[in-house]
């Protein structure tokens, strides 16, 4: 393994650490802005850091919040994941998703009682398919219609985070011409990507995803509805 990961708290986060993830960031999308960047880590509760497993230097990040709402009288929270990258010599490695499930498991513990899911909103192939990999169902989904209250949480959450940029009518997050983007060839959708059912519904979706537009997604937390993938993962990833 090349790569090691931690949990960190934002607010214990160094300047040089800031620094780095900021670097990586914009290594990878285009119009990436340092203060647009620090202004939204402020608002996040954790980071993930991922770490050369030799040099400790950081090698791809993910930052995280909990958002809490009441859905058709409901409550409901949700684990929202905001910038994410990792350094293009260390892809392949599953060390992002561990940490990730390790934050879910303490979320889960935390909150028995409540209806928890992940808030993720992709504006590339490769971040959307995450969640059939490790959800048995998830939407929006090329094979299944979104039901309708999960379809009132989207919108909710939507609405809360990107009140001025959501549209309830096609579940995307519409942003300017001058928001982030993912640079050419990082994921680039070609003919041969498109073969895949997941990669295609994307692309159908989501069709200026290569002008920094956010499809919403949403998967619930449950032993229920993960993959199997999930359990073999859990079973060498420590609790928090």
């Amino acid at each position: 393994m090349r790569l090691t990961g931690d949990i960190q708290s934002v607010e214990s986060l160094t300047s040089q650490q800031k620094q780095r993830m900021f670097d990586l960031l914009k290594a990878y999308f285009e119009g990436a802005d340092a203060e647009v960047f620090h202004k939204d880590l402020a608002e996040k509760q954790w980071a993930i850091l991922l770490f050369d497993s030799l040099d400790g230097s950081i090698q791809g990040f993910s930052t995280q919040m909990l958002l809490e709402r009441k859905v058709a009288g409901v409550p409901i929270k949700a684990l929202f994941s905001g910038d994410t990258i990792i350094n293009r010599d260390y892809w392949g490695e599953n060390e992002l998703a561990k940490q990730w499930l390790r934050l879910a498991e303490h979320l889960i513990a935390l909150y028995p009682q409540s209806r928890l899911y992940w808030f993720l909103i992709s504006k590339g192939y490769k971040t959307y398919r995450f969640l059939p990999v490790y959800f048995k169902k998830f939407y929006p989904c090329y094979n299944s219609e979104t039901p309708e209250f999960e379809k009132q949480v989207m919108d909710a959450l939507g609405y809360l985070k990107y009140p001025d940029n959501y549209s309830s009518k096609d579940g995307v997050i519409h942003f300017s011409k001058d928001t982030m983007c993912l640079k050419k060839g990082v994921a680039d959708i070609d003919a041969n990507r498109l073969r895949n059912p997941h990669i295609r519904f994307f692309a159908e979706r989501n069709p200026l995803y290569w002008k920094g537009d956010e499809l919403v997604c949403l998967a619930e937390f449950s032993c229920d509805n993960l993959n199997a993938s999930v359990f073999k993962m859990k079973s060498v990833v420590s609790k928090l």
